[in-house]
């Protein structure tokens, strides 16, 4: 991905629904100076998203879309990224799936990260569909966004081993703290840093 001119940092928007852990860490990665990208523009479909404080925390804009009307939505979010001049989009915990059209539009700029090893329990509940399988490692994997869920060409995996007593709650715990290490590495390694 060769967006990097100088030292001009990559202009992100970070898409979420949730607690914002993931776009917590992917803040904090941004701030370094080895980080190719900045967080300028946090979106949720969700208006009750822990997330969104991270906005006013780190002085970033953001923007709420209830996607009611998916089209309506995609629309005005495509004219807000075009207008704050985002480049790239970063999914973490968004519980919306996105069209082939805006896909098209930010082809090979939409990254998302996934609670599983791909291609295996896309989806979700994958934590509880994992352990009813009875498997002995599940993980992360941060993949390229494609039309089809959860099936975009996979940028890096961490594995991690399921103990004995394992519950959907513990294994998410335990993935959740990987995706934060893995998300940023993961971007550094398409900007082949």
């Amino acid at each position: 991905m060769a967006l990097l001119t100088g030292c001009n940092k990559v202009r992100t928007a970070v898409f979420i629904s949730g607690t914002g852990s993931n776009l917590k860490s992917l803040i904090k990665f941004s701030k370094s100076k080895k980080s190719p990208i900045s967080i300028n523009f946090i979106i949720s479909n969700n208006s009750e998203a822990k997330g969104l404080n991270y906005a006013k925390i780190f002085k970033i804009k953001k923007k709420v879309l209830n996607f009611t009307n998916k089209k309506l939505s995609e629309n005005n979010l495509i004219l807000i990224l075009k207008k704050n001049k985002i480049e790239m989009i970063l999914l973490a915990g968004f519980m919306k799936i996105l069209s082939k059209n805006f896909i098209k539009k930010f082809k090979g700029k939409i990254l998302n990260i996934h609670p599983s090893l791909l291609p295996k329990y896309k989806g979700l509940n994958t934590h509880s569909r994992v352990l009813n399988n009875s498997e002995k490692y599940s993980g992360c994997t941060v993949h390229f966004v494609n039309s089809k869920l959860d099936s975009g060409k996979i940028i890096l995996q961490k594995k991690v081993k399921i103990s004995k007593d394992e519950t959907a709650g513990s294994l998410a715990r335990k993935i959740l703290i990987q995706e934060h290490k893995l998300y940023p590495k993961a971007i550094l390694k398409i900007f082949n840093l």
